[in-house]
C-alpha cells in the first residue's frame, strides 16, 4: 500500500476538523438558546455594518484624486521689474514643496496634532477611543467632543469632506483616510496637510499664517513660532487674538514641552523658547509694495473678463487659478504720479476747510468701528487714518479707527456728527480731523512706442473708492483735442506757416438753434497769424476756422482714428466739447509721438497658469524662428511692426514740432525751465469745469485733468496752464533720470526750413538761436509745402524797390548834366510804370 502524501494528510485534517467543527455548532444550534441567539445577533450586527459601510463609502471621492489636487491659490501680480507687487486674494494661500518645510516645524504639528503619524494606517486607535469616550460623556451638554483625528483624517475632512459635526462624518472621515494611506506616501500627506490647513487670519497652509502672524517665510522661523503655529489648528480664531494672549501661550508651551518628551528638541531650547513672547504682527495686507490700487482695479476687471472669477469659472479664475501675472506697472513713476496728481488737488484745495465726510455710518446698525473695519475704507497719505466719530459732546468728539481704539478728536466744525467716517492725523494724545480735496482727478502715463501703461492715479486714494478716473471719468478734454484738430488741416493743404484768420466765425444752426459764434478763452482776437502760432497761443477762433476749411467730418474721422471718441460734425467738438477719458487722450499723444503709429493701450504683458505656461500675452506677433534650438544661419529673426497707422507719419511729426512751441512759448511754458525735449498742450473746458495737460517725451507721455465728479465751475483763474501743467511739472522733477535728452526726431519725408515764425515767410539770411523767443526758427514741411524762395508779394517789392531806383539814378544823372552844361543823345535811365508798382 502507498504511503499517503503529506497534501493528501492536510485534507484529511482539514476535512476532520471541519466536520468536527460543523457538527460542534450544529449541536449548540439545537441545545442551547444562547447560542442561537448570540449568533443572530452578530449576524443582524454584521449586516448592518457591512450594509453601513456601503452605504457610506458609496458617494465618498476617489482617494486617487489627490494625486492631482490643485488647490485654490490667488492671483499673483509683478511689476515690470518681476517683483511681486499686489495678490488677488480672498484666502491666504501659499503652495510649497514638502522639501521647503523646516523639519522642526513638522516635528511641532506632529507633537501637537499625531505623535504616531509615521507609524499608524491612518486610524489612531487610541485617540480614536479617547474620543470616543469624551463624546459619549459630553452628550446633551452642547459642548464640542474632542476630534481625535490624525493628520491623514484632518486632510480628508478639509479637501474631501464638509467641516459638519457628526459621527456619520467621522466615519466618512476614517474611511477616507485609510484609503489616502493606501494611495499617497506619509510625505505627500503631510506636504497637502501643511498646505491646506485653516490657522485663521483667512490662511490657508503654514506659509501663509507665517506671513499673516510673523510677516516671515517658514524658513525664517523661530522655535516659539513654529509651536505658535502648530497650536492653531485647534481653535485658529481663538488663539490668534490679543484677548486670548494667556491661552495662546500656555497652549504653545504645552507643544513645547510634547516635543521635549518625544526628543524632537531639548529641555534647554524649549525652555528658551517658552521665555518668548507671541510676537504676533497686526494684520496687514500681503504684498502691498506698490501703492497702485486704481492699477490693480484695472488689471482685475480684465483678467475676470478674460479668465472668471472664481474656481466655477474655469480652473484659471482669478481667486482660484494660481495665476502669475506681469503687468507693465512701473513703481517709481506709479509712486511720482499719485504724488503729483495728489499735490495738484490740495494746491487748488489750498485753505477751503473741511468739506464734509468721506462717508456716514448709521449707529442703529451696530458697533461703528465694525461697520468702519467692514468698509475697507482706508489712507496712505502722510500718516493720515480714516476713523468714525464714535462720541461728540459740544466741543468733545471720540474718533475709533480700525485697530479698535478710540482717541480724542480735535479740530473739528460743528457740522461733524456721530458716525462721520473722516480722515484724521495723529496730534499728541489725540488725533485731529484732516479734509481730503473735493476736487479729483485722473493721472496716466504711457510708453508710446509700445503702449505699456506704466502709471494709473485714478483719485486721491483708490481705498476711499475704487472709481477710476483716468480710465473711467468722461469729461470734456478741452483744448488738448485742438492737435487733432490741426493735424486734419495740415493732411487737407495747410502747413505750420499757412496763414489763418483769428476773427470772429459764426454760422448758422437752423432755425431752432439759430446762429452760433465762437470766441478765444478771455476774448480778443483779430488779425491773420500763422497756424503755429495759433496751436501755441491757444486761440480757439483760429482753430474753428481750420476746422471748417479742413472739413468737420474729416475733423472726426481724425477722431475716431486715434481713438478720442465719435461725435457729430459740429465746430464745438472741435474745440473739446465731446467726453473722452484720460487714457484715450494719453493713447491720441502717444500716436503723435509715435510717427502716427498707435498701440492699443495695455496694462498687462503677459499671463501665466500656475504651472508657469504663458497663456496670455499683449504682444501677440509672430515670430517662428524665435525659439530655434541652433541658429540656422539666416538673418536674425524679427518681429513685424505691432500697432496701426493712423495717421501720416509726418503730420504727426508737424504736430509735435508745433506742440513743442507749446512748452518753449505757449501756455505751457512754465515746463520749459525742466531743460527737456518736451512736448505737449493745456486745455480748459468752459466753466472752467476741467483743467488738462497732455504731453511728454519721445519716451514717453502723460496726461492728467483736475475737476469735480459733479462738474462744476472751479473758478475763474483756473487754466489748464496754472493748475495741470504744474502736476506735470511735478511728475518730471520727482521721476528725472526716467527722461532721456533725446530730442523728437523727423520721419522721412520732413523738410526742415527756416523761417520767420511770426509770419510764416522763409528766412534765407539768418538761422534760429536757442531763444525760444527768437524770430526765426526752424519749422517742419512736407515736400514741396515749404514756402518758395520768393513769394509773389516778394518780387513785386522787390520791383518797387528796383524801379525807384532807377528812377534815382536816372533823375541823378538828369541833375549833374543840367549843372554840368553837357546834353546828351542817349536816353535817360527811365523805365516806364507798368501795371501801378509803386
Amino acid at each position: 500500500m502507498a504511503e499517503p502524501s503529506s497534501t493528501d494528510y492536510f485534507r484529511y485534517r482539514i476535512r476532520r476538523d471541519t466536520s468536527g467543527a460543523l457538527s460542534w455548532l450544529a449541536a449548540s444550534w439545537r441545545e442551547k438558546r444562547w447560542f442561537r441567539w448570540g449568533a443572530i445577533l452578530f449576524c443582524i450586527a454584521l449586516a448592518v455594518w457591512l450594509a453601513g459601510w456601503a452605504l457610506l463609502a458609496r458617494g465618498l471621492p476617489d482617494a486617487d484624486t489627490l494625486l492631482e489636487y490643485e488647490p485654490p491659490l490667488p492671483t499673483m501680480v509683478r511689476a515690470a521689474d518681476g517683483e511681486i507687487v499686489h495678490s488677488y486674494a480672498r484666502e491666504r494661500r501659499v503652495q510649497l514643496q514638502y522639501a521647503d518645510f523646516p523639519e522642526t516645524l513638522i516635528e511641532a504639528y506632529l507633537a501637537a496634532e499625531d505623535k504616531t503619524f509615521f507609524t499608524h494606517g491612518g486610524i489612531d486607535m487610541g485617540g480614536l477611543a479617547g474620543a470616543v469616550i469624551d463624546y459619549v460623556s459630553k452628550l446633551g451638554s452642547g459642548e464640542r467632543a474632542v476630534g481625535g483625528s490624525t493628520i491623514t483624517q484632518q486632510v480628508a475632512k478639509n479637501i474631501l469632506l464638509s467641516n459638519e459635526y457628526s459621527i456619520t462624518r467621522k466615519l466618512k472621515e476614517m474611511i477616507l483616510a485609510r484609503r489616502i494611506e493606501d494611495a499617497l506616501t506619509k510625505q505627500q500627506i503631510l506636504e497637502l496637510y501643511l498646505n491646506e490647513i485653516p490657522l485663521g487670519r483667512r490662511s490657508f497652509g503654514v506659509q501663509a499664517a507665517s506671513r499673516a502672524y510673523f510677516d516671515k517665510d517658514v524658513g525664517e522661523l523661530d522655535l516659539h513660532e513654529m509651536a505658535f503655529l502648530a497650536i492653531l489648528p485647534k481653535a485658529p480664531e481663538r488663539y490668534g487674538r490679543s484677548q486670548h494672549r494667556e491661552l495662546a501661550l500656555a497652549r504653545r508651551n504645552f507643544v513645547l514641552d510634547q516635543m521635549v518628551d518625544n526628543d524632537f528638541i531639548t529641555a534647554a531650547e524649549a525652555a528658551e523658547a517658552r521665555a518668548q513672547p507671541l510676537g504676533l504682527k497686526p494684520m496687514r495686507a500681503q504684498y502691498s509694495t506698490a501703492d497702485a490700487g486704481y492699477f490693480f482695479e484695472e488689471v482685475r476687471r480684465q483678467l475676470m473678463e478674460d479668465f472668471g472669477e472664481t474656481a466655477e469659472d474655469g480652473p484659471n479664475s482669478v481667486y482660484a487659478g494660481g495665476l502669475w501675472v506681469r503687468t507693465s506697472l512701473d513703481p517709481e513713476l506709479q509712486s511720482a504720479a499719485r504724488d503729483a496728481l495728489r499735490g495738484g488737488m490740495l494746491r487748488y484745495h489750498g485753505n477751503r476747510g473741511w468739506r464734509g465726510p468721506l462717508a456716514t455710518i448709521d449707529p442703529d446698525n451696530g458697533d461703528l468701528i465694525a461697520q468702519l473695519r467692514s468698509s475697507n475704507l482706508g489712507l496712505n497719505y502722510r500718516g493720515w487714518r480714516v476713523g468714525v466719530v464714535t462720541a461728540r459732546s459740544g466741543s468733545a468728539a471720540t474718533i475709533g479707527l480700525t485697530d479698535g481704539e478710540t482717541y480724542p478728536l480735535s479740530g473739528f466744525p460743528d457740522a461733524l456728527k456721530i458716525g462721520d467716517v473722516v480722515a484724521v492725523e495723529k496730534a499728541g494724545s489725540g488725533y485731529r480731523l484732516r479734509s481730503i480735496p473735493e476736487v479729483s482727478g485722473g493721472f496716466v502715463a504711457m510708453a508710446p512706442l509700445t503702449g505699456r501703461v506704466l502709471a494709473i492715479q485714478g483719485g486721491f486714494d483708490s481705498r476711499l473708492g475704487d472709481f477710476n478716473r483716468a480710465t473711467q471719468a468722461e469729461r470734456q478734454p478741452g483744448s488738448t483735442i485742438k492737435p487733432f484738430v490741426y493735424a486734419t488741416g495740415l493732411d487737407h493743404g495747410m502747413t505750420p506757416a499757412s496763414q489763418v484768420p483769428d476773427q470772429t466765425f459764426c454760422y448758422y444752426q437752423g432755425a431752432r438753434l439759430g446762429e452760433k459764434c465762437f470766441r478765444n478763452f478771455g476774448g480778443g482776437g483779430g488779425g491773420v497769424h500763422t497756424m503755429r502760432w495759433g496751436l501755441e497761443q491757444s486761440r480757439n477762433l483760429m482753430t474753428v476756422h481750420i476746422a471748417m476749411d479742413a472739413g468737420m467730418p474729416e475733423v472726426i474721422k481724425t477722431f475716431e482714428r486715434v481713438g478720442i471718441g465719435s461725435y457729430e460734425p459740429y465746430p464745438a467738438f472741435a474745440l473739446g466739447a465731446g467726453d473722452t477719458t484720460v487714457l484715450k487722450m494719453v493713447n491720441a499723444y502717444a500716436a503723435l509721438a509715435n510717427h502716427g503709429r498707435q498701440h492699443t493701450p495695455t496694462l498687462i504683458d503677459y499671463v501665466q497658469d500656475r504651472h508657469g505656461k504663458v497663456i496670455w500675452r499683449a504682444d501677440k506677433r509672430a515670430c517662428g524662428r524665435c525659439n530655434m534650438p541652433e541658429w540656422d544661419g539666416k538673418p536674425m529673426p524679427r518681429p513685424g511692426l505691432s500697432g496701426k497707422q493712423v495717421m501720416d507719419p509726418r503730420t504727426a511729426y508737424q504736430v509735435v514740432h508745433m506742440l513743442e512751441g507749446v512748452v518753449q512759448r505757449g501756455t505751457a511754458v512754465r515746463l520749459r525751465d525742466l531743460g527737456l525735449p518736451l512736448f505737449g498742450k493745456t486745455g480748459t473746458t468752459t466753466g472752467p469745469t476741467n483743467a488738462w495737460f497732455v504731453g511728454g517725451s519721445p519716451d514717453m507721455i502723460a496726461g492728467m485733468y483736475l475737476g469735480f465728479d459733479q462738474p462744476r465751475n472751479m473758478g475763474g483763474w483756473v487754466q489748464g496752464g496754472n493748475t495741470a501743467a504744474p502736476i506735470f511739472k511735478d511728475f518730471v522733477e520727482k521721476t528725472r533720470d526716467r527722461w532721456s535728452d533725446d530730442p523728437f526726431v523727423a520721419p522721412a519725408g520732413v523738410r526742415m526750413v527756416r523761417i520767420d515764425r511770426r509770419s510764416g515767410k522763409r528766412v534765407l539770411d539768418g538761422w534760429p538761436s536757442d531763444d525760444p523767443r527768437a524770430a526765426i526758427i526752424w519749422e517742419a514741411f512736407k515736400p514741396d509745402t515749404e514756402p518758395p524762395r520768393r513769394t509773389r508779394a516778394d518780387a513785386i517789392e522787390s520791383r518797387r524797390r528796383e524801379i525807384l531806383e532807377l528812377i534815382r539814378r536816372g533823375e541823378a544823372a538828369r541833375r549833374a548834366a543840367v549843372s554840368g552844361g553837357n546834353r546828351h543823345d542817349e536816353p535817360s535811365d527811365f523805365v516806364e510804370d507798368q501795371g501801378g508798382i509803386y
